[in-house]
């Protein structure tokens, strides 16, 4: 018998048929049957503890299940038999007698199947409910109206593998808790809000009734945060979005994090930017050295109508470019745009400007990766997606804190766990994977090319080699080998800090599974080691052969929503659209015919990078900037020296939703258009190409980006005259042959299509590098590498070293996530996590104020006590702007990627200082307002 055999049975008097191990309950469904079912909810393991979905089976003295019976051949299925409705009606009644007399949700499970079957007011005695618990900002929890259908728990421990909610107790006093039955503020919920969508009677919702609106539409679209690219609903009233909820995407399949969930009112904040701004003549000279406060915007700028701002910012960009020459202007563009705009934004800057001098936050993530990628593979992109991880037998995850930054991602990494695949994390910082981990190496900061390498020198000397893979589709091998060969365990365990067996024994279990996966993060790619770490984990794969089929394959996983996207659309100073290199004559020619420009007209020389940029300001090379999206003056590394850069140039056009720090040191800001308020494609971490909507309208006199843009570029003298977004869409297709098959109309029917999609009708390729790569001769190359130290180590003056990141609730530098509501108040204020050793040697205590301080600048926040902090390392999200710790760190960069060191730099720290001082935003200030 297969997997796919049909089994003959009879439902309810007619022959009907279903596949081996079928519950009856989606038979029936099938063929238009209902039966009562609340506990079972498909995508979860069928339990049958409520028993309202029972059947009566011929021969058999008990009711069954028909949520996790099958049927067998011959067998006689009765859902409407007296006896069956009976014990139906009964189930529900016993529930409805514990239910409230008002409801929690417009979609109470238990009321529509009570109605469908006639059910009268119950004649049974409520029992004493548990007390409502209302102190989670994101959550409400009214056991009032908990059936113990384990739902909750199931997509608690099941889907998302959180573990923390359990069913504790027994008989009238059984209830769902929250750890060690705490409030669900003080538990370890991470408010991913998986147990809400999965409740069927309202005892879990969104907080203050957020639900039970009933919405005038609903948008089909996707999450505005990280690379995961989750599908989502917005539900829309009166042009506000009052709720969101998961939708079943390829990346997502329903599941959102907390941001995506809960992070979506920052779109309604009343400090959006609704008018054109131009910087007053009486304001305060611009210095690097300011407080900005968003509340007091006009103390610096005056309304202006859009053709004076338009006209004053492209003017003053033309203005430099004719008088100082192409190369006096530079454009940042936004990896949180859509592909659209980040295609157009580089057009305008390479035709307008006349030079590649543009870039986007790609410099600050995954550069590194990128520039080894392709070096090495041919492609900057992902070989296999996210989801691999559940047909793989070893997953390694290698600096990089899934869980946090990722966290959709990271479900599937642990259903796969859960599902026998063996996890190998690789981080200075444990993080929550580690609880789940075959092998944890938790390995001493920038050491990471002496561990890997000595994973490979295992691979090599104990014959673990995929000769045949090496021999037909790589080169270069040779002269990795003898690299690696005085890389022993034994010699580099002191300086890694992991054992020399350890060492071995991962690297035997990657290279000899059936299929083994790399997923690596930011924590491999910010030091000035970046490209060596990438070129490291590409040779671990190209050695095995762990590449080319499911579930095994490279995954740097993206940081932005579009960071991917927009580095393919070129948003990048190297290279034109679709990875096309600047140097090249043929790539120009093609370019400048597309795009009808005279011969010669595109620049040949590769473009300043982002921190190459604020050098060039500094020296005067640099004189105006176009910054669309991007926030340099918190996300840059010694970010005094980026706000200083900023505040010398001649003219600053900045182009947000909101006064960020950047926008604070423009002469005209252009008030742009939120996520949710434009329609455009977004390109995920797994190479996936999905359609964004509108689902609401720009506040007051904002535009969408993409309308701002090509009015620039109007006034830059570009004859631009795009109706709608499909129109740019459709250019890019026709210049960028990986998305060349993915047509707009498809992309709004199907939502999703993975590249590359060469032509028209193809599917996508998931899959890529299966029988060659993209490089001369169709062979990967391995690069070797060596112990390059960071460019600052600690020292006695300043004898740590600090870490920095994204954490769970806020994204990037907060200009968004610290005015969501929610995001706000689960997380306020800003922290320094330390080992509580470390926090107990500074005499200090969680809570109490530190002082961080290194050769570049100090911040003050509160101190955090984190287990999983190395001793002698301190961890801050960057995040805060009243502590905003770009400040200390180092702009060294990789001399391969021009990626700056942001996960290495040496600090002092000491207890004390004065508290972080708490701006008009941030603080958890919008819930608090909200209480009264």
């Amino acid at each position: 018998m297969t997997a796919r055999e049909t089994i003959a049975f009879r439902l309810n008097g007619r022959q009907v048929s279903g596949l081996k191990g079928e519950p009856i309950l989606e038979v029936a469904r099938r063929e238009g049957i209902e039966i009562p079912q609340l506990c079972y909810q498909p995508g979860q393991p069928a339990v049958g503890n409520c028993r309202a979905c029972v059947v009566e089976i011929d021969g058999e003295r008990t009711l069954a299940p028909s949520c996790c019976r099958s049927a067998v051949p011959g067998m006689t299925v009765r859902t409407d038999s007296e006896r069956a409705l009976k014990s139906q009606r009964l189930v529900l009644e016993l529930l409805q007698s514990d239910m409230p007399e008002s409801g929690y949700t417009r979609h109470n499970e238990l009321d529509r199947w009570s109605a469908k079957l006639a059910l009268s007011k119950p004649r049974f005695a409520a029992r004493t409910q548990p007390a409502q618990d209302l102190s989670h900002p994101a959550i409400a929890v009214n056991l009032e109206a908990c059936i113990q259908c384990t739902r909750c728990l199931r997509a608690c421990r099941d889907e998302q593998v959180n573990d923390v909610i359990g069913l504790a107790f027994r008989g009238e006093h059984a209830k769902i808790v929250f750890d060690m039955d705490d409030p669900m503020d003080a538990s370890t919920c991470v408010a991913c809000g998986e147990c809400v969508q999965a409740c069927p009677t309202g005892a879990l919702m969104p907080a203050r009734d957020a639900a039970l609106a009933l919405p005038d539409k609903q948008v089909a679209s996707v999450c505005p945060y990280c690379g995961v690219g989750c599908q989502l609903t917005y539900n829309v009233k009166d042009n506000k979005i009052v709720f969101v909820e998961g939708r079943d995407g390829p990346s997502n399949h329903g599941r959102l994090c907390v941001k995506g969930r809960y992070g979506f009112d920052y779109a309604h904040h009343p400090q959006r930017l609704t008018r054109p701004l131009i910087r007053r003549k009486d304001a305060p000279a611009k210095s690097g050295d300011f407080v900005m406060d968003p509340d007091r915007v006009m103390d610096i700028f005056r309304e202006a109508s859009w053709d004076e701002a338009l006209d004053f910012a492209g003017g003053g960009l033309r203005e430099i470019r004719d008088t100082h020459g192409r190369k006096a202007l530079a454009g940042f563009g936004s990896a949180k745009g859509s592909n659209e705009e980040a295609y157009l934004f580089q057009k305008l800057v390479r035709t307008g400007f006349g030079s590649n001098n543009v870039d986007h936050c790609t410099r600050l993530c995954h550069a590194s990766s990128v520039v080894a990628l392709l070096e090495g593979i041919g492609s900057g992109a992902v070989s296999n997606p996210v989801m691999d991880v559940t047909q793989a037998e070893v997953v390694i995850v290698i600096g990089a804190n899934p869980t946090a930054n990722h966290p959709v991602a990271a479900t599937w990494i642990k259903n796969a766990v859960k599902n026998g695949t063996k996890l190998i994390v690789m981080d200075p910082r444990r993080s929550d994977l580690a609880r789940l981990a075959h092998r944890f190496l938790q390995f001493k900061p920038d050491t990471d090319v002496a561990m890997l390498n000595a994973l490979m020198n295992v691979i090599v000397s104990e014959g673990l080699v995929d000769e045949a893979f090496v021999a037909s589709r790589t080169i270069g091998y040779e002269d990795l080998r003898k690299n690696v060969a005085a890389y022993t365990p034994e010699a580099m365990a002191p300086i890694c800090g992991i054992d020399a067996e350890t060492l071995r024994e991962v690297a035997r279990v990657y290279a000899t599974s059936k299929g083994s996966m790399i997923l690596w993060g930011m924590g491999v790619s910010q030091h000035v080691h970046g490209t060596d770490n990438a070129r490291c984990l590409i040779a671990l794969a190209l050695m095995t052969g762990q590449i080319g089929r499911p579930g095994t394959g490279l995954h740097p996983l993206r940081g932005q929503n579009n960071v991917q996207g927009a580095s393919d659309a070129g948003l990048i100073p190297m290279m034109l659209p679709d990875y096309q290199h600047v140097s090249r004559p043929e790539v120009r020619a093609r370019f400048e015919t597309a795009w009808k420009l005279a011969p010669g007209t595109l620049d040949d020389q590769v473009g300043l990078t982002v921190v190459e940029v604020m050098h060039a300001i500094k020296k005067g090379q640099i004189r105006g900037m176009y910054v669309q999206g991007e926030n340099p003056a918190m996300s840059d590394p010694d970010a005094n020296h980026a706000r200083e850069a900023l505040a010398a140039l001649d003219h600053l056009v900045v182009q947000d939703i909101f006064l960020t720090e950047t926008a604070y040191l423009a002469d005209v800001i252009l008030p742009a258009g939120a996520f949710p308020e434009k329609t455009g494609s977004f390109t995920n971490t797994d190479r996936l190409v999905q359609m964004g909507r509108q689902a609401i309208d720009p506040p007051g006199d904002a535009r969408q980006d993409l309308w701002i843009i090509q009015e620039i570029g109007r006034r830059l003298g570009l004859p631009w005259d795009y109706q709608h977004v499909s129109e740019v869409f459709d250019e890019m297709r026709h210049t960028m042959p990986s998305i060349g098959g993915i047509t707009w109309e498809r992309l709004e029917r199907e939502h999703a299509v993975t590249y590359p999609c060469l032509n028209e009708g193809d599917p996508g390729e998931k899959v890529v590098f299966v029988e060659d790569f993209p490089r001369e001769g169709g062979k990967a190359r391995f690069v070797p590498a060596d112990i390059i130290p960071a460019a600052e180590r600690p020292d006695a003056e300043y004898p740590m070293v600090l870490i920095t990141g994204r954490q769970l609730e806020h994204w990037h530098t907060g200009s968004m996530t610290r005015r969501a509501s929610v995001l706000d108040a689960i997380e306020p204020d800003p922290t320094a996590l330390l080992h509580p050793l470390d926090l107990a040697a500074l005499d200090a205590k969680p809570g109490d104020v530190l002082t961080l301080e290194s050769r570049r600048g100090q911040v003050t926040l509160w101190a955090r006590a984190d287990a999983g902090t190395p001793r002698g390392a301190v961890f801050v999200a960057f995040a805060y702007y009243e502590a905003a710790i770009n400040k200390l760190t180092h702009a060294a960069l990789d001399p391969f990627a021009k990626i700056p060191e942001f996960k290495y730099c040496a600090i002092r720290v000491r207890r004390g200082g004065d508290a972080p001082r708490q701006g008009s935003y941030g603080g958890g200030q919008i819930l608090a307002a909200a209480a009264g």
